[in-house]
């Protein structure tokens, strides 16, 4: 049986078409599947587990039915969704992994996590990522009303897109916001392991590192869809048209 590996979905209000596109992919594929595991950014968004999105309903439906029928769903958290709970993974009857996490896969024990923490030139954002994963950050963020905890996420999407921007027009773009190879190779080391899946920079791609070990890289769902299938032959990186 195949073990499928998606992330950055991004499912919100805007984009209905790929939220249709996740509910065929979980019926159609990920039904026959040995498990599923989300890698982060599921949602574009989210402000605790009281968010009231249609996708935020659509999706914990989705995956409730596909763990109901004997397919685990795991999940480790993204820099959009980071504050999604245990609430709501009962909800959607998804395992929350801690990021990183080492899993036997196939026989082949493999890092995967988000990949934000590889992003390390980034300075600015290890700081706010720092921040906003303080316990106490948290739990002083989600004690306000739901209005003020949906128009803070509206700004920090709007400050996200304009600092990306800025990062364009200076041409550093490419580098501030992929890994750093130093930090890939020492998480290699620190983990032993010699296989690591990922998303987060929306390159998805299969790449060799140092020493035979492998990196994959998962795609973004903004206009199709991405997954990695994972059996006993091999891996398999592909799109899936919206």
């Amino acid at each position: 049986m195949t073990t499928l590996f998606i992330s950055d979905l991004h499912l919100d209000a805007e984009r209905p078409e790929i939220t249709t596109l996740f509910g065929d992919f979980i019926q159609r594929e990920a039904s026959k599947a040995k498990a599923l595991y989300i890698l982060g950014d599921l949602f574009e968004a989210w402000v605790g587990d009281d968010d009231p999105s249609d996708a935020g309903a659509f999706v914990a439906e989705k995956l409730k039915a596909l763990s109901d029928g004997s397919v685990p769903v795991y999940f480790i958290r993204g820099n959009r969704d980071f504050l999604l709970g245990n609430e709501y993974a009962r909800r959607a009857g998804m395992i929350i992994l801690p990021d990183p996490a080492v899993i036997l896969l196939h026989g082949t024990p493999t890092l995967i996590g988000h990949g934000d923490l590889l992003c390390t030139d980034d300075l600015a954002y290890q700081q706010f990522r720092a921040q906003t994963r303080d316990p106490r950050w948290q739990a002083q963020f989600l004690s306000q009303p739901l209005a003020a905890r949906i128009a803070f996420a509206a700004q920090a999407r709007a400050a996200s897109k304009a600092r990306f921007g800025e990062l364009q027009a200076s041409g550093m773009s490419e580098t501030i916001t992929d890994v750093s190879p130093g930090t890939v190779a020492s998480t290699f080391a620190l983990h032993g392991v010699r296989r690591m899946i990922h998303g987060h920079t929306h390159r998805p791609a299969i790449h060799d590192e140092a020493d035979g070990c492998t990196r994959i890289v998962l795609g973004d769902w903004y206009t199709q869809g991405s997954v990695l299938r994972v059996n006993d032959d091999g891996f398999d990186l592909a799109a899936l048209p919206a």
